[in-house]
């Protein structure tokens, strides 16, 4: 691995254009950002009074074919305009889990064109099929309707999730990374902040997701807008399309522009005579040594990884309290999680704060199991600080594996582990379901662990320049 960025000489590390471009990712991602942490307020558990004759109006009786639904938190949500209870329950349980389907296919079918075609088109398509489906998921007339609108959201999400962050990483410097892991975060950190405030007021689903895709408009603009990777356009062989690009970007950030076309050429070069093939696929995650062992060992962290984060994130949504106060206080809790990741991937080693973070998780959830049912600020606090080292190494682990494999295979490596991160996903409300709390606690705690210590087997990659191509990769490297 080289500790020379030519990309970063030619434009700087992160300029006013490159701002400018967070900024306008960041906006657009909102409506993605709200997908993720609105299961809580579209497809509650509510409670209910039956009226049938036999029931007696006795709360929450099965089988009930005339529920009269509690309004005071929530007027109308998925599960009482479809009557997603008693033997309808699990419609309720599929509909939470077909988004998380669909951020499985979105991230292996975005991944393949991002790495074929380009990490803009592959950006831009992401964001606006995820706000097109959100839209169409707030008007069908039935259930099985909106099921297949979850899954193309999922796709769109999964696909925002990873482009759009490999896309901002590839025109930043790699001395500015270790600050993109937090500024990246904040779309989703105001979003589930503001989220609980908007279904407040809004309390009916239909509406409430209009109202989550209102960005539509910054969508839009990326099509004119957002750049193409240089570095992508150099590893395709699109050589004077990124002198094109590398040159705007240098003016906009008032950087000379004399030099790029002799850095360009230096970099083409050096990738040249390593590369072997003009694009990569999933084949290639699996064809080399090294490739190969990173890409088996990242999956079942980010596996782990999700599992843990979303299944504490519901697990939150349960507990004893005011719901929107519970989310906003569990949203509040990860904004020191920013300031973590950053002076983490300033000065700690990556492995090193990665694994704090999933030991953090671990040890808060074990301590959890034994705090006693009646203490219900307690628990918050633990379940908040286990939520906080499961985030915090989400986020990180976003930056590992990016900084892990080359250019050539960056998102399709980043979408295979996503991949594995949607079936932690997936079953994490299964575990929650379990029935008995310290077995699900127990297993969440473990998985944490297991995460961490396979992190020890993984290349260091802290001050580094981004790898272009696989033979790259699979030289020595000292920096363990």
């Amino acid at each position: 691995m080289t500790d020379i960025d030519h990309i970063e000489n030619a434009i700087g590390r992160f300029g006013l254009y490159q701002t400018w471009i967070l900024i306008l990712v960041t906006i657009s991602r909102y409506p993605t950002e709200f997908q993720l942490t609105n299961v809580v307020f579209i497809l509650p558990s509510v409670e209910y009074v039956c009226l049938d004759e036999q029931a007696s109006n006795a709360t929450n009786y099965c089988p009930c074919d005339n529920p009269e639904y509690d309004t005071s938190v929530i007027i109308n949500s998925v599960t009482s305009t479809w009557d997603l209870i008693c033997g309808r329950t699990q419609l309720a349980s599929l509909a939470q889990s077909m988004l998380q389907v669909g951020i499985l296919a979105g991230s292996l079918l975005y991944g393949y064109i991002s790495d074929r075609y380009g990490r803009k088109i592959a950006t831009c398509l992401a964001f606006t099929t995820t706000v097109i489906f959100v839209i169409i998921s707030a008007v069908v007339p039935e259930i099985w309707m909106f099921l297949v609108c979850r899954f193309l959201i999922g796709t769109g999400v999964g696909g925002t999730m990873l482009c759009s962050y490999i896309l901002v990483i590839e025109l930043s410097g790699k001395s500015f990374r270790a600050y993109l892991t937090g500024l990246f975060e904040i779309s989703y950190l105001t979003g589930y902040l503001v989220h609980p405030i908007i279904a407040y007021y809004v309390r009916e689903w239909r509406y409430l997701q209009l109202v989550t895709s209102v960005p539509w408009v910054f969508v839009l603009l990326n099509f004119w807008l957002l750049p193409e990777s240089p570095r992508w356009l150099i590893t395709m062989g699109k050589k004077e399309e990124a002198i094109r690009i590398l040159t705007t970007i240098a003016k906009r950030n008032n950087r000379p522009t004399d030099d790029i076309k002799s850095i360009v050429d230096k970099i083409e070069q050096e990738t040249q005579q390593e590369r072997k093939q003009e694009y990569g696929s999933y084949i290639d995650l699996f064809k080399t040594p090294k490739i190969r062992i990173y890409s088996i060992i990242i999956a079942f962290v980010w596996f782990c990884c999700a599992h843990t984060f979303f299944g504490i994130n519901q697990y939150i949504g349960r507990l004893q309290g005011n719901l929107y106060l519970n989310v906003i206080l569990s949203a509040a809790s990860l904004i020191p999680g920013i300031f973590l990741v950053i002076l983490a991937s300033l000065y700690l080693r990556r492995k090193l704060a990665v694994i704090t973070s999933f030991s953090t998780a671990a040890i808060s959830l074990l301590v959890f199991i034994f705090i006693p049912e009646d203490s219900h600020a307690v628990s918050l606090t633990f379940a908040i600080i286990g939520q906080l080292g499961a985030y915090t190494s989400f986020v990180q682990i976003y930056l590992y594996s990016s900084e892990i494999f080359p250019t050539i295979i960056r998102n399709s490596a980043m979408g295979f582990a996503s991949m594995f991160a949607r079936f932690g996903s997936f079953i994490a409300p299964f575990v929650v379901n379990i029935g008995i709390e310290w077995v699900s606690i127990t297993i969440f705690s473990v998985l944490a662990f297991c995460a961490g210590f396979l992190c020890l087997l993984l290349p260091e990659t802290q001050n580094i320049a981004l790898l272009n191509t696989i033979q790259e990769t699979e030289k020595p490297n000292d920096k363990q």
